[in-house]
């Protein structure tokens, strides 16, 4: 049997890169996965990609799974809302929905400085990259919560609270590891879960071919950039989610933010290759970026540090305060 037999998942954003890692994995489970997106043959990406939801569903078929690519712009809350009423129709359970939508969204690779960003994308931006997970996550609830079980995923990029890119970025990205802790209170009286989960240093279709390199020879790419030497290829993610769905504690897990290689270490699967990368035991080479960026990083990492020791200690003192009355009110 494997672990996710007769489940039903949905991959908001599968036509590539993590989304697609993940409905291969998904469907590499034995889950029933739907592939949604934009990209169909025909209607190419707005990114002038080549991938679509079809190749991503063929991949899951062609390795024994069962997969339905579904054209939804998840920007258009019928079109989602449509989506979820058909899973419903057609197999009345939904276990699993992963949102990697717009995770390599041009839009994003912005890197100005907050005073000369062009905010005349912004608007865009976050409806590609906020608004989309926002109504993702509406009707994927409204269906889980009717069977009282489920998880519900959002891909983001990085474990820490700032992201890559410009403030915009920084905002929406943010925001797709905030959206499990706000919901996961909400969920909880219902047994569904909400995580964040970000990947390490992916080889995405894009990354590969920024390095000049394919999955077969994608070491050759150390030449350039030596991290590179520990990247992961999507499926490894996807497998990290696996893992997530099938962990008898995973309501404890409801509302945290996770990386792939934690939860490699933790449950011991490996990449497609047979190894386990590891990003966060990785000692980064910062001389492939300029100098000016690798001080922002490191200032950005010392606030951060700041911030939650603050926020955590602020935490503490409302729970010792407010936790009896809010007990006694139940009661």
């Amino acid at each position: 049997m494997k672990p996710l037999d007769g489940q039903v998942a949905v991959v908001a954003g599968a036509t590539r890169g993590a989304g697609r890692g993940v409905a291969r994995a998904l469907g590499e489970a034995g889950a029933t996965v739907y592939c949604t997106g934009r990209s169909v043959p025909g209607q190419p990406s707005p990114y002038a990609r080549p991938e679509t939801i079809d190749e991503t569903a063929g991949m899951i078929q062609a390795a024994g799974g069962t997969a339905i690519a579904v054209r939804v712009d998840h920007t258009r809350e019928a079109e989602v809302e449509a989506l979820f009423d058909r899973v419903e129709r057609e197999h009345h359970r939904l276990d699993v929905v992963v949102d990697s939508v717009a995770g390599e969204d041009p839009l994003m690779a912005d890197w100005n400085a907050p005073w000369a960003v062009d905010l005349t994308k912004a608007e865009a931006l976050l409806r590609q990259a906020l608004l989309t997970r926002l109504i993702t996550a509406k009707h994927a609830c409204r269906v889980m919560i009717g069977h009282r079980r489920g998880l519900l995923v959002e891909v983001t990029e990085n474990d820490g609270l700032s992201g890559s890119g410009n403030i915009v970025t920084q905002m929406a990205k943010l925001s797709h590891r905030g959206l499990p802790l706000m919901l996961a209170p909400q969920l909880k009286p219902y047994g569904v879960a909400s995580v964040a989960i970000t990947p390490g240093f992916l080889r995405s279709e894009q990354m590969l071919e920024h390095f000049g390199v394919t999955e077969a020879n994608w070491r050759d790419a150390g030449a350039k950039d030596p991290n590179f030497l520990e990247s992961e290829s999507p499926l490894f993610v996807g497998r990290a989610i696996v893992a997530l769905a099938t962990d008898p504690q995973l309501m404890t897990r409801s509302g945290h933010l996770f990386s792939s290689w934690e939860l490699g270490r933790e449950f011991g699967f490996t990449d497609a290759d047979g190894r386990r990368p590891d990003w966060g035991m990785k000692e980064i080479d910062w001389s492939v970026l300029p100098a000016d960026l690798r001080t922002l990083i490191l200032e950005g990492m010392q606030l951060q540090a700041e911030w939650l020791h603050v926020v955590a200690a602020r935490s503490d003192r409302y729970v010792s305060r407010w936790a009896p009355g809010i007990e006694a009110s139940k009661r």
